[in-house]
Formats: structure tokens, sequence, C-alpha cells
């Protein structure tokens, strides 16, 4: 049988470890999608050596894991570069996933670039518009759209993939359940509730998602 009196005293313990969870996700998420956009107009654009070094860095971040790359911030890099020896376990895994998911979602934006209608430049590239002013005013606008659902999606597997940051000594959401599940042995117990704490999560944010996709396609609904 559960020990169901147990995971009622055990949620506002883990409750509490949530904040720092939620801002290492909303960090790296802020971070990854500036840099996705820089490297999908970079891919589309074609700029000389620039482009050869985004589809090294996509290249690799996509074709290593997740794991791999944060154990390789944390515990690598410093041996390379001695000023690194002080990083945190919560800068390492913020670096990681910022890394790591911008790879995936700068080729997400690059698809929605590329899948706008051509005539569309050409008539803003007909009227004057610099190419600036016609990725600015026309084409992000729409990539934005279409990106958007994926990149929810994105954000919810940022969310879970915290969970490994208490592999570097980061106590999150995951590295106290380990903690407190480790000193009761009620293993069971604790990693269903964080389980469900993460599901609760998700769901919240999927309900989110769908109502922000209803809203962006308000003006292309007839």
């Amino acid at each position: 049988m559960l020990n169901l009196e147990y995971m009622w005293g055990l949620l506002p313990v883990l409750l509490s470890y949530l904040p720092l969870t939620l801002e290492m996700a909303t960090i790296a998420m802020v971070f990854a999608l500036i840099l996705a956009c820089l490297l999908a107009v970079i891919r589309v654009s074609r700029v000389p050596f620039l482009n050869g070094f985004s589809l090294l860095f996509i290249s690799f971040f996509r074709g290593t894991p997740l794991l791999v790359q944060l154990f390789l911030f944390y515990y690598g890099l410093p041996q390379l570069i001695s000023a690194l020896i002080s990083i945190t376990g919560v800068t390492a895994a913020v670096l990681g996933l910022t890394l790591h998911f911008s790879a995936y979602m700068a080729e997400s934006i690059r698809a929605a670039i590329v899948g706008i209608d051509r005539s569309q430049t050409e008539a803003a590239l007909s009227i004057g518009m610099t190419q600036s002013q016609l990725m600015r005013r026309i084409i992000l606008p729409q990539a934005t759209r279409v990106a958007t659902p994926t990149l929810m999606n994105y954000f919810i597997d940022m969310i879970k993939a915290t969970s490994l940051a208490f592999t570097l000594g980061v106590t999150e959401l995951m590295g106290a359940t380990q903690k407190e599940a480790a000193g009761s042995f009620l293993y069971l117990e604790a990693f269903l509730l964080v389980a469900l704490i993460y599901w609760a999560i998700v769901e919240v944010l999927s309900w989110g998602q769908r109502r922000l996709e209803i809203y962006l396609n308000k003006a292309y609904q007839r």
C-alpha cells in the first residue's frame, strides 16, 4: 500500500524546489530562443563561414546526449579553461539546456521561415523593403505562428530535462526527491509524487499552448 500520509507531507517540501526548476527552464528557453533565431537566419541567408559553423553546431548538439553535454560543461571544460573552475551546477545546467535545445529550435524556426510563400518575399522587395524589414515585418511574424506549437513542446521538454541537473549536484525538484527518497526509503511514493508534479506542470502548459494557438490562428480563420 502507498503511504499517502508521507506523500502528502512530502508535497510542500518538493514544491519549495519547483521555482528553481521553472527558473532554470525559463532562463534557458529565453537564451535558446534568441540563439535559435540567429542560427535560423544564418541558415536561411546562407551567410558565408557562419553557415558552416551553424551546421556544425546544430549537428553536434543534436547528435550527442544532453547528459553528456552537461557533464562536458561542468566537469570537462574547467580542465581546459581555468576560469570555469568556479562554474556552478545551475549555470552549467542552464548553459547545457540552452545550447542543446537551441539546436533543435533553430531547425524548427528555419523550416517555418522557409515555409512562407515566396510570393510575399517578392512583393515586399518590389515595394522597396530591405531584407531586414522583410524579415522583421513579413517573415518572422508569420513564422512565429507556425513555429509556436513546436517551440512550446520544446519548452515542455526543457522543463522535464531540468531533472538531469541533479547529476551536477543541483537540488532542484528531482534532486530534492532523490534525497528525500534516500532518507525515507519510500522510493515508490517519492518518485510517484514527483511524476505527478511534472505531469501537472505539463498539463497546465499544454492548456496554455492550446489557448495560444487559438489566439494566433484567429486572423486566419474564416
